[in-house]
């Protein structure tokens, strides 16, 4: 072929291209990207991940392109400018396979119109080597950042080595441990001192706490809270009355079989969360006692759980889900807040409170209360 004749050729497959430079739409390139929508290379990578430091009308400009050349970013090429993968971590210890579920679920809602992906690390914070098994997790999976929920969010020690090794983090916790930007906080006090009010209000007087492992601190926040709740309204909480349990549901059943062999049965028993609060109610059944006639239960965290199990559960609310949102969207943004995104529980009653009756093989010679 003459030499003219071979400029020709090339000429006419730039043009069928559209002139834009681009060998076929598979082969897209960032490059390809920033000459067609006239913008710089960093602007369509600001672009592509979410910036807010983007002019809306250039965003759409940049979109229109991506979408009608079919452009997909390599993720090793992305990971490898940034340093980083596009993984974020979810440690947890939490023993509640729905609590899990839950804040998973919400943490892939955010992560759904993204390029991020959503690895799970679950660990065991008595171990020993507890840290430096999450110190080689993060040195060799290089997360984009992790979202701590409880008990592991409130472990000092593990957020000094985040970040020592540049991991960003999220932190989900009771109460306010770190920078506003890196937390949201649930009031599980206030939450709790809802069930007791509750509890209280309905007449209960023989009122049982099991609460959560001495490691989480939200089984102390939810304690305190009870606590408070009660003493609102002139009764307090006796220690016999109050027993640790590990948040599962066998748990829950082993704590209130206890309860239920006691001389003074409890009326109303809060548990401090709905795994266990299955478990009394497992317990209540072996022990022939009738929910709520008997014994009221009260939960918390409100799984779905506790609307399909019967008598359905009084609990108190906690979204989960929203939280596990919230935390990968100030994760994913890196977001500068003035204070925590907050999280208010509100009780949610069911058919597994009701007044006491205190029956004979409960409170000896009482008087039944009349319905």
């Amino acid at each position: 072929m003459a030499k003219g004749a071979s400029k020709k050729a090339a000429s006419a497959k730039k043009a069928g291209d559209g002139g834009n430079g681009a060998k076929d739409r598979g082969k897209v390139t960032i490059n390809d990207v920033a000459r067609l929508a006239n913008v710089s290379k960093k602007t369509v990578s600001r672009v592509i991940n979410d910036s807010p430091l983007v002019r809306e009308e250039t965003r759409e400009r940049v979109k229109a392109v991506i979408a009608a050349h079919s452009y997909a970013p390599d993720p090793q090429a992305r990971a490898l400018a940034f340093r980083r993968s596009f993984l974020v971590g979810m440690v947890y210890d939490n023993p509640s396979p729905q609590y899990v579920v839950n804040m998973q679920r919400g943490i892939l809602d955010t992560l759904e119109e993204t390029s991020f992906q959503l690895v799970l690390r679950p660990c065991d914070r008595s171990d020993p080597k507890f840290h430096q098994k999450i110190r080689t997790f993060v040195e060799q999976q290089r997360p984009y950042g992790v979202i701590l929920p409880p008990s592991v969010s409130e472990d000092e020690r593990l957020a000094k080595m985040l970040r020592q090794l540049g991991c960003a983090y999220v932190r989900i916790a009771s109460v306010e441990l770190d920078q506003p930007s890196q937390m949201v906080r649930t009031f599980d006090t206030e939450g709790a001192a809802q069930a007791a009010r509750h509890i209280a209000e309905l007449g209960h007087t023989k009122i049982a706490h099991i609460h959560g492992p001495q490691s989480f601190r939200s089984a102390h926040e939810r304690l305190r809270g009870f606590r408070e709740g009660l003493a609102e309204r002139g009764l307090k909480l006796d220690r016999a009355m109050t027993i640790e349990g590990a948040y599962t549901f066998e748990s829950g059943v082993l704590c209130a079989e206890k309860l239920f062999r006691r001389k003074e049965k409890p009326t109303a028993i809060f548990a401090g969360n709905d795994e266990m609060a299955v478990g009394v109610y497992q317990a209540a059944r072996l022990a022939g006692l009738d929910v709520p006639t008997d014994v009221s239960i009260v939960g918390f965290d409100d799984a779905p759980m506790a609307a399909r199990i019967w008598p359905p559960m009084t609990t108190v609310r906690l979204p989960i889900r929203e939280m596990g949102r919230a935390a990968a969207k100030l994760l994913i943004q890196a977001e500068q807040a003035a204070r925590p995104i907050s999280f208010y529980p509100e009780i949610v009653v069911r058919q597994s409170t009701a007044a006491p009756r205190w029956p004979q093989r409960f409170m000896g010679a009482m008087t039944p209360v009349t319905m």
